[in-house]
C-alpha cells in the first residue's frame, strides 16, 4: 500500500482528521464496500484523498482508484469515458470546483451523453470558511438542477449519504452528490435506507413545514422541537433529492400547511427555494413560501460555525427565521 509520507493509515493527523469527520469514512467506505460486492466501481479524485476520505477507498482498492492531481475538468471528462465501458465512476472534489469549474464538462461530456457518472461535490456551501469566495459553493444547486438529466442529492448526515451512495449505483443516468465536510450530525441510524425522489417525513404540520435539505436537515429538525414545545403544530420534510423533487411531498404539505420555509446552505435563487416556488406556483397552491438561506451575496469569510449564526443557518437562527416568518 503507498500511503505519502508522513500520513500513514495509522498517523494520529489522519485518525484525528477522520474522527471529527466521521462523513469522510463513510464515502470512502461505502465506495470500498460496492467495489468489495462486486459493482464495477471505480474512484477518481482531484489531489483530495485525503480531504474526502477517499484514501481509504484507495488501501482497499488501490487497482480501482484514479488520482487526477489538480485537474478537475480532465477528470470529469475521463470519468465519461470510462462510464461508456460499462464502469460505474464515481468522481469528487470540492463542490466549487465540481460544479462550477467542470460545468461544462458535466453538461456536455456526461449529462448530454447520459452517462452513469457519480460526480460528488464536497464541502459545499460555507463549511470551507477561511477559504473565501473560491471554495465556497452556494450557487451548485441551481448550477446542477439545472441541466438535463442530472440527479441532484444532498443527504443530511453519514448514514444518509452511505444510504445515497447505495441507491446510486443502478441509477441511470449521472448524479451529483453534494456533501459538507464530513461533520454533519447524525439524524439517522447507521444502516437507513432511503429512495432517491422520495423525502423523508419528520411529521406534518399544519402551521408551518420546513423543507430542508442536505446540512440544514438537523437544525431544522431542532428548530422545529423548539417551536412545537411553544405551540406550533410544525413538520419537516428531508429533500435529500433536489432533483427530480418530491412533487406530492411538496405538494401535500402546500396544502396542509399555511406556511413553507424552504431551508438551505445555498444562495435562495435557484436551489431548493426555487424548486419548491416554481412547483406550488405551477399547480396554483395558495401557501406563503419563505425562502432561508444565503440572500443573493458572496458569503463572507470566517469560520465556518461563525459563518452559520452570522446567516441563520444554525438551528437558533433557523428558529428565529420561522419565527419571525410566522409572525410576518
Amino acid at each position: 500500500m503507498s500511503v505519502a509520507p508522513g500520513l500513514q493509515p495509522e498517523s494520529w493527523h489522519l485518525l484525528s482528521l477522520l474522527e471529527q469527520a466521521p462523513g469522510l469514512q463513510a464515502l470512502g467506505d461505502t465506495l470500498a464496500d460496492l467495489a468489495d460486492e462486486g459493482h464495477p466501481v471505480v474512484v477518481g479524485t482531484a489531489d483530495l484523498k485525503y480531504s474526502n476520505g477517499l484514501v481509504r477507498f484507495q488501501e482497499r482498492h488501490p487497482d480501482k482508484y484514479l488520482q487526477f492531481g489538480i485537474s478537475e475538468q480532465h477528470m470529469v471528462s475521463t470519468a465519461a469515458g470510462l462510464a461508456t465501458t460499462g464502469l460505474r465512476p464515481y468522481v469528487a472534489t470540492f463542490a466549487s470546483f465540481m460544479a462550477l469549474l467542470a460545468c461544462e464538462q458535466i453538461r456536455t461530456d456526461v449529462a448530454y451523453t447520459r452517462q452513469p457518472v457519480r460526480l460528488i461535490g464536497h464541502h459545499a456551501g460555507i463549511t470551507l470558511g477561511f477559504y473565501g469566495t473560491s471554495h465556497h459553493a452556494t450557487e451548485d444547486l441551481a448550477i446542477t438542477r439545472s441541466i438535463a438529466g442530472l440527479t441532484v442529492v444532498a443527504p443530511a448526515d453519514t448514514a444518509a449519504l452511505a444510504a445515497a451512495l447505495r441507491a446510486s449505483v443502478d441509477l441511470p443516468g449521472p448524479v451529483y452528490f453534494r456533501i459538507g465536510r464530513g461533520r454533519d450530525p447524525d439524524v439517522y441510524p447507521a444502516g437507513t435506507t432511503l429512495e432517491i425522489g422520495k423525502a423523508v417525513e419528520h411529521g406534518t404540520g399544519s402551521d408551518l413545514t420546513l423543507i430542508a435539505t442536505g446540512s440544514m436537515v438537523h437544525p431544522a429538525l431542532q428548530a422545529a422541537a423548539a417551536l412545537t414545545a411553544d405551540g406550533y403544530d410544525v413538520g419537516v420534510l428531508d429533500m435529500h433529492t433536489v432533483k427530480p423533487l418530491d412533487e406530492a411531498a411538496v405538494l401535500a404539505a402546500a396544502r396542509g400547511s399555511r406556511l413553507l420555509m424552504t431551508v438551505e446552505e445555498h444562495n435562495v435563487l435557484g436551489g431548493l427555494g426555487g424548486a419548491v416556488a416554481e412547483l406550488i406556483s405551477e399547480h396554483g397552491v395558495p401557501v406563503r413560501l419563505h425562502r432561508h438561506g444565503i440572500r443573493d451575496q458572496y458569503s463572507l469569510i470566517g469560520p465556518p460555525t461563525h459563518l452559520y449564526r452570522h446567516y441563520r443557518l444554525d438551528a437558533p437562527g433557523v428558529e428565529t427565521e420561522a419565527r419571525e416568518a410566522l409572525l410576518a
